[in-house]
């Protein structure tokens, strides 16, 4: 696959991640927020948490799973507290780190509280 290709089905799993969130009632407040540590595919509000959602699609979810690696994690924390840093009404919400995941045969798996910090 070509960087093109790649990018382009890049976008199609974070628009269909972006749906499949509206669909169960989180509003979306970011799409592909860039900072200068990284960025955030997606950015949502579930009730008072915010969350902040790596987007993967790979061949298999466990593929797409592994792709969410430890430095990809900090990058998206660092990207996160620059966001709040930019949307202080947002300081009071709980926070929490998802992975939407999209396998080849048009699986999909979501991992509320993927991770940590």
């Amino acid at each position: 696959m070509n960087r093109e290709t790649g990018y382009k089905k890049g976008l199609m799993a974070e628009m269909r991640a972006a749906l499949w969130l509206r669909r169960r009632g989180y509003k979306l407040l970011a799409w592909r927020y860039k900072t200068k540590r990284g960025e955030i595919d997606l950015i949502a509000l579930e009730g008072n948490i915010l969350v902040f959602v790596e987007v993967k699609q790979r061949a298999s979810l466990t593929a797409a799973a592994e792709a969410i690696d430890p430095r990809s994690r900090q990058r998206i924390w660092q990207a996160a507290e620059l966001y709040l840093q930019a949307h202080p009404q947002y300081t009071d919400c709980d926070m929490r780190f998802d992975a939407i995941m999209f396998s080849a045969d048009k699986q999909i798996e979501h991992l509320p509280s993927a991770w940590g910090h």
